[in-house]
């Protein structure tokens, strides 16, 4: 068993957002992710893992491509979505506020050689 405070200081994660880890489990890691006011997120797909994401403050969009099928939907307080594995995804922050979610990721983030670039379906600044 295990219970843990949050870690103060935020990793920058592949796609350029800020993340702290939370738990790391056999079968998954959780972490909580923010993309400041005005940030747009690189896009990647992830080589292994698949991922829940579920948002907690701010306003967003989201753009996921699997294959010839792609959708860009918004997101806020009580949103969830999938990541799936292989899958395209890009995500910005379209409000007033930080952009805070917790993401689970099965099987746990091996690392950063996850997350393989692919076209931005938003410029990056």
């Amino acid at each position: 068993m295990e219970t843990k405070e949050p870690a103060e200081n935020c990793i920058r994660a592949p796609d350029g957002s800020e993340i702290r880890e939370l738990l790391c489990a056999k079968g998954g890691s959780m972490v909580h992710c923010t993309l400041p006011v005005g940030g747009v997120s690189m896009a990647v797909a992830h080589r292994t893992v698949e991922e829940l994401w579920f948002f907690l403050k701010g306003r967003g969009e989201v753009w996921r491509k699997v294959g010839d099928v792609e959708e860009v939907v918004e997101v806020g307080p009580s949103v969830s979505l999938d990541i799936p594995l292989g899958g395209h995804f890009q995500f910005r922050n379209t409000g007033p506020e930080p952009l805070e979610f917790i993401i689970a990721t099965m099987p746990p983030w091996p690392g950063a050689d996850e997350a393989v670039r692919v076209a931005d379906h938003w410029p990056v600044a």
